[in-house]
């Protein structure tokens, strides 16, 4: 019987992580037709279609996704026992593969991944920002970060940043043509700079003060899927908008940005590393954990 490669393995998650079979093959350094050839070679052996694909689109089957999920922990743990000879136990080196959050690399390069650059020169770091939340095990990911809210309940969690609150933000010169806002109905008065979400559509500012929880639909002037886009748009006078403290703390210390409706705006769990708990912990995440916990971003976020 013909025993499966890991040429193959690495085919179909090369696939499976991009979405595309070029896309793939320029990661692997193979031609596109190798790797629709592996692809097929390892579907007709299995009895099973592992990926649709179009003209347009390559998406995983359901037992395409089951497959991988399978696959991607026993390859990454054999990948990492090849580093680990090679350079030695305990000694972190390889690919850091992190997803996480747009925003978050901005944050967290001061002073987590430049110290840990520093600190591990043989560890070449990769970090993803994107707004989905995906199955990191899956995907080939060492570890994610999210909000602890977002962080799935079956993995384990290193806080990366104190709590925060999302505040809602304007320019003095924007509130003195438009008003400042007493209520959060006030708001619906006001244009806003709106967050564009994975699926298409914007989020819905959530404000909250003794127990009475408000969920606010507001007319959106702008909208964007990146922070440092709202951030300008809200600068430069365009809206209002509703943007995470820890994001602004110069522009709010400077008076560029001044916050309304504090009282409506309460704290929630901060950022947090997680990792899955069932799989083996490389030494250059583990390395990670260990930075993040000495230099208690927690408390100084």
């Amino acid at each position: 019987m013909h025993r499966t490669g890991m040429t193959e393995l690495e085919v179909v998650l090369a696939v499976a992580r991009r979405r595309s079979f070029r896309g793939a093959a320029l990661a692997l350094g193979m031609s596109t037709t190798a790797v629709s050839s592996a692809v097929a070679g390892l579907e007709a052996r299995l009895k099973v279609r592992l990926f649709n694909r179009s003209t347009r689109s390559v998406a995983l089957t359901d037992a395409g996704q089951r497959y991988v999920e399978r696959i991607a922990p026993a390859l990454a743990e054999i990948q990492s026992a090849g580093e680990e000879a090679a350079t030695g136990p305990g000694v972190p080196s390889g690919t850091l593969r992190i997803n996480a959050p747009q925003g978050a690399a901005f944050l967290l390069l001061e002073p987590l991944f430049s110290e840990y650059a520093q600190r591990h020169p043989q560890v070449r770091i990769d970090l993803v920002s994107e707004s989905r939340m995906i199955d990191i095990v899956a995907e080939g990911f060492d570890a994610g970060i999210r909000l602890a809210e977002s962080v799935p309940q079956d993995m384990i969690a290193v806080p990366l940043s104190r709590d925060i609150r999302m505040l809602v933000v304007a320019t003095p010169e924007y509130l003195q043509r438009h008003g400042t806002p007493r209520h959060p109905r006030d708001l619906l008065r006001h244009q806003s700079i709106g967050m564009r979400l994975s699926h298409g559509g914007i989020y819905h500012w959530e404000l909250e003060r003794k127990g009475q929880k408000l969920q606010m639909d507001l007319p959106v002037r702008l909208a964007f899927n990146e922070l440092p886009a709202i951030r300008q748009a809200v600068l430069l006078g365009l809206g209002i908008g509703f943007i995470s403290e820890w994001f602004i703390e110069e522009e709010l210390a400077s008076g560029a940005l001044v916050p309304v409706l504090a009282s409506w705006c309460p704290s929630f769990g901060g950022l947090r590393l997680y990792y899955s708990g069932h799989r083996f912990v490389p030494a250059r995440l583990r390395a990670l954990i260990d930075l993040a916990r000495e230099l208690r971003l927690d408390a100084v976020g």
